[in-house]
């Protein structure tokens, strides 16, 4: 089974508009509200790929019954830690012409006991998983080194974590020696206090990361595709274009992909090529964290998985 984490998930409100400005009034006819937060994304997609999940996190208020519910008719297992505070909302505004804001509520304050409560759920249950995946942000009331500890009780346990999060918290994270870490090239760029403007900079950048402790990086580069360095090689991944309908949860859709690769034990190039066409699948769907499987079998035969010797020989200075 792989277990999900999700500290700080909300409702997921979209607005498809023509277009959009400042100052301005809107009526909308195509909208949708729908279980969300990075995590819960996750455990939608792993599901849709008929794997075993159980979703772990904090839910609370009308926000989180709405999610608790939605898991629930998608007979989804879970086992939240219910919290006094409300589960917040986020919103995402997409225009015909490409353009989308995205604006993100902070979340509650949790408290001490329910902190305490959700690791003892962890620490009970680990012995059933294979694979964890820890995505998003941390809420108020829960200190920095919370993903650390989670992933320290799963090496001890023999259990491979996924860490998808950013700055302060990844760092913290990394810290640990998560089996695989999922930045994007900014997120990339902050851990190391440097801009990257090549593949060389890149892969060193890579390498710099898996000195922090991170067994494994796949650098989310977009509709550039990734790059992955760590215990199997390095490698190029090249995607193919698609028409993207929305693209919010495609990252999501990736760590869901590697998590179900390392559960099925795949080697790296199916890894690679699985994770990477859950990210297009997802793309192509309306709703965030949906994917078809038939999208997903065809995209795998486009994806191209090519090996980077690193140091091994001159490095192509491509520009980003």
């Amino acid at each position: 089974m792989i277990g999900t984490i999700t500290l700080n998930p909300s409702v997921d409100r979209r607005y498809n508009l023509k277009t959009f400005e400042k100052n301005n009034i809107y009526r909308c006819n195509q909208y949708s509200a729908t279980a969300g937060g990075k995590g819960i994304n996750v455990t939608k997609v792993i599901d849709q790929l008929n794997e075993k999940v159980c979703a772990y996190g904090f839910l609370g208020g009308f926000s989180g019954d709405f999610i608790n519910q939605h898991l629930k008719k998608k007979q989804i297992q879970s086992d939240f830690t219910f919290i006094n505070g409300s589960t917040r909302s986020c919103i995402n505004i997409l225009s015909d012409d490409g353009d989308q804001v995205e604006i993100l509520e902070s979340g509650p304050v949790i408290g001490t006991d329910e902190i305490v409560n959700l690791m003892n759920k962890l620490s009970n249950k680990m012995d059933s998983f294979s694979v964890i995946t820890i995505s998003g942000s941390i809420p108020q009331g829960v200190n920095l080194d919370i993903y650390c500890k989670i992933i320290n009780m799963a090496n001890n346990r023999g259990v491979k974590t996924v860490l998808d999060t950013s700055k302060e918290t990844l760092l913290n994270g990394i810290s640990g020696r998560p089996y695989l870490v999922k930045p994007n090239k900014e997120e990339l760029e902050w851990l190391i206090g440097n801009t990257i403007n090549n593949e060389e900079q890149l892969l060193k950048a890579c390498r710099q990361v898996l000195k922090m402790g991170a067994r494994n990086i796949a650098l989310s580069l977009g509709s550039k595709g990734m790059y992955f360095i760590g215990e199997k090689g390095s490698y190029r991944v090249t995607i193919p274009r698609v028409e993207a309908k929305n693209p919010v949860g495609s990252g999501d859709s990736t760590v869901a992909g590697f998590g179900v690769s390392l559960a099925r034990e795949l080697d790296v190039i199916d890894t690679l090529k699985l994770a990477n066409a859950c990210g297009v699948a997802n793309a192509m769907e309306m709703e965030t964290g949906q994917i078809s499987l038939n999208n997903v079998k065809e995209l795998m035969k486009r994806i191209e998985v090519s090996s980077i010797y690193y140091g091994g020989r001159e490095i192509e200075s491509n520009n980003f």
